[in-house]
């Protein structure tokens, strides 16, 4: 079973398109936002995920469309690859440390988006991404992807390894809650469905 999907968005402020994997395959990522590559690189690499996203925006007015978009796309092609959720582990947890930094993310694949957000993260920022931008793309993945996604940056006081710990905590317990579980036939929920 192919669990693949191919989005496009294209509005005024952004134009995207991102193919999406669940079982692998190269990652590349060209949004004009050199952090945001690097982290979407992370994320294929450590999710092992198949991932290439294409974006153009108004980079002149900052970043924050471009990241948003970016995360709005990658939720809903992880929608639309997860199908009718049958088979999977639906949950995934990691700690992971980044030199000075710990990051930890549980995930629900549960069919109802909420993002949990806890970081103080300071303020700067790093290659034309502004550090604010980090919970405005998680939250986008998980309304577009409906997650019950929770972050929580334990500690830090380097922002980059903040938020590299965090979207490879991220990407570690996504990899673990969409993996194939052989012990589960059906879809893991009592209600029947987890897409609704």
């Amino acid at each position: 079973m192919s669990r693949t999907a191919n989005k496009e968005r294209s509005t005024a402020e952004t134009q995207i398109r991102l193919s999406l994997d669940l079982d692998g395959g190269e990652g590349s990522a060209s949004t004009g936002v050199g952090f945001l590559d690097h982290m979407l690189d992370l994320l294929a690499r450590h999710g092992r995920l198949g991932l290439k996203v294409e974006a153009t925006g108004d980079l002149d007015t900052g970043a924050h469309h471009t990241v948003e978009d970016v995360g709005i796309v990658l939720g809903q092609a992880l929608d639309e690859a997860l199908g009718d959720r049958a088979g999977i582990r639906r949950y995934g947890s990691a700690l992971v440390p980044m030199d000075e930094s710990l990051a930890e993310c549980a995930l629900d694949i549960s069919g109802r988006p909420l993002c949990v957000f806890d970081a103080d993260l300071p303020a700067t920022s790093i290659a034309g991404f502004d550090t604010e931008l980090t919970e405005e793309f998680f939250r986008a993945v998980a309304n577009s992807a409906k997650l019950t996604l929770h972050i929580s940056v334990r500690s830090g006081t380097n922002a980059h390894h903040m938020i590299e710990a965090c979207f490879k905590a991220f990407a570690r317990a996504l990899r673990v809650a969409v993996s194939v579980d052989p012990e589960e036939s059906g879809v893991p929920s009592t209600k029947g469905t987890l897409s609704e």
